[in-house]
């Protein structure tokens, strides 16, 4: 009895411990056409998410650099090097998990920090950042919660947002903050857009 009970917390163990090696990882699925013209599967894989500042984890699933969109039926485009806006008439398809973060550590965060990582491709337009993660970038972005909660904090107001939440950010200063006690994933498309 003490083995089948040691057997099956070890079982469980391993399963929670996979169900925790995925949940950093997401399923992509890219389709194209072969030289037939045929609708084919090109990639079809298990990306992980990489650590990023701020305790963030992050990936690129698909990137473009021209607008039109073009279309890649060969390379995968998502290990293009790119910031945090998308490039020149680009978009950017990505996961963000953003986990909990305490007022200790937000205390000691460098003012502006995330606004200097964005650069001079920030619009002029719009007031100066007050929270360390406030930036703009020149995009229109969409963005989905897909898990946990987070605080989305704008010049003078913050709203809460939670799973199945949408947002259409259009080049104004924002940051995202979570105040919880669980990991906030969100899916995100930057999209390049005109000075605001």
């Amino acid at each position: 009895m003490m083995f089948r009970t040691i057997q099956t917390l070890a079982v469980a163990a391993l399963v929670a411990c996979s169900a925790a090696a995925n949940a950093s990882e997401i399923r992509r699925v890219v389709t194209g056409l072969d030289a037939n013209d045929k609708a084919v599967v090109l990639f079809d894989s298990r990306v992980p998410l990489r650590a990023g500042p701020f305790g963030l984890q992050a990936t690129n699933l698909w990137v473009t650099n021209s607008y039109p969109l073009g279309f890649s039926f060969k390379d995968d485009t998502a290990a293009t090097p790119v910031g945090i806006s998308p490039l020149d008439n680009g978009t950017k398809f990505r996961v963000v998990e953003f986990p909990p973060l305490d007022p200790a550590t937000e205390a000691k965060m460098e003012p502006g920090g995330l606004m200097k990582a964005v650069g001079p491709v920030a619009p002029a337009r719009g007031r100066p950042v007050t929270h360390p993660l406030m930036h703009r970038t020149r995009s229109v972005d969409y963005a989905v919660v897909l898990s946990g909660e987070i605080d989305m904090v704008l010049d003078d107001t913050s709203v809460h947002l939670k799973p199945g939440d949408t947002v259409v950010q259009q080049a104004t200063n924002h940051a995202w903050v979570n105040h919880g006690t669980e990991t906030c994933r969100i899916l995100f498309v930057l999209m390049d857009s005109k000075q605001p």
